[in-house]
C-alpha cells in the first residue's frame, strides 16, 4: 500500500495468539492530528503500549490473546480517520482466528480515540482510554454490559483530563459500567507513574474478559 506521497506503507499486528484464548485484547497506540509519516514499530508511541501487553500477558497467561497494531501514518488525518481504519482491518483478523471470543479495547492518546469510536461493536465487552484525545462531535457509545477504564493525567498538557471525566459520567448514563481514574501529577506520556498504568490496565482487562 502506498502512502499520499508514494511511500510503502503497511499496518502490522504483533502479540501472543494462544489457541486456548477466551478474549483478546488489542491495543492501539497514539499519534497526531495529521501526519502521514510511516509508524515505525521502533517509534515512541508505539514502544508505549509495549509494557501494557506484557502487563496483561503477565497476569493472564494464555487465558488471553494479546495483540499490539501498528498504524500505517502518524495522524488521524482528519475525515479519513486513518487509525481508525487500521484498527477496523485489525478487528477483521481477530474475528478471523478468534470468531466469537470477547474483546478489550486499549488504547492511549489518539490510540484511546480509536477506541472509544470502537466501543459500540457488539463482540466488544471492555474498552480502556488512557489519556485519550476526545474532539467535539466523537461518538458516545456507552451501553449496559459495557466496561469502560478511563485513566488521565492530572497535569497533562496535550489532552484534557477534565473532557475525559465529562465522558465518563456520558458514558455512565447510557448504562456502560465506567471507572473514573485521575493519575495525581502525570503528564501525557504516562512515564512519571507506569506502574500504575500497567496494573490497573492489566487488573481491569482481565476483570472483564476473564
Amino acid at each position: 500500500m502506498k502512502d499520499p506521497l508514494g511511500r510503502l506503507v503497511a499496518h502490522d499486528l504483533r502479540g501472543t495468539m494462544p489457541d486456548e484464548a477466551e478474549g483478546v485484547v488489542l491495543i492501539c497506540h497514539g499519534g497526531g492530528e495529521r501526519g502521514y509519516g510511516p509508524m515505525p514499530w521502533w517509534e515512541g508511541p508505539v514502544l508505549r503500549m509495549r509494557p501494557f501487553a506484557k502487563a496483561i500477558e503477565r497476569r493472564a497467561g494464555n487465558r488471553l490473546a494479546v495483540v499490539r497494531l501498528k498504524n500505517r501514518y502518524f495522524g488521524w488525518n482528519g475525515a479519513e480517520q486513518t487509525p481508525l481504519l487500521d484498527a477496523r482491518w485489525a478487528l477483521e483478523q481477530i474475528r478471523e482466528r478468534y470468531a466469537g471470543l470477547p474483546l478489550a479495547l486499549v488504547g492511549q492518546s489518539m490510540g484511546g480515540r480509536v477506541v472509544l469510536h470502537l466501543a459500540g461493536e457488539p463482540d466488544v465487552k471492555a474498552v480502556a482510554g488512557l489519556a485519550p484525545w476526545i474532539a467535539d462531535g466523537d461518538p458516545v457509545l456507552g451501553r449496559p454490559g459495557l466496561d469502560v477504564l478511563l485513566m488521565h493525567g492530572t497535569d497533562d498538557r496535550v489532552t484534557d483530563p477534565r473532557r475525559t471525566e465529562r465522558l465518563a459520567e456520558q458514558l455512565r448514563a447510557q448504562g456502560a459500567d465506567v471507572t473514573w481514574r485521575p493519575v495525581e501529577g502525570e503528564i501525557h506520556s504516562m512515564l512519571k507513574h507506569p506502574r500504575v498504568w500497567h496494573r490497573e490496565v492489566a487488573d481491569f482487562v482481565t476483570g472483564s474478559l476473564l
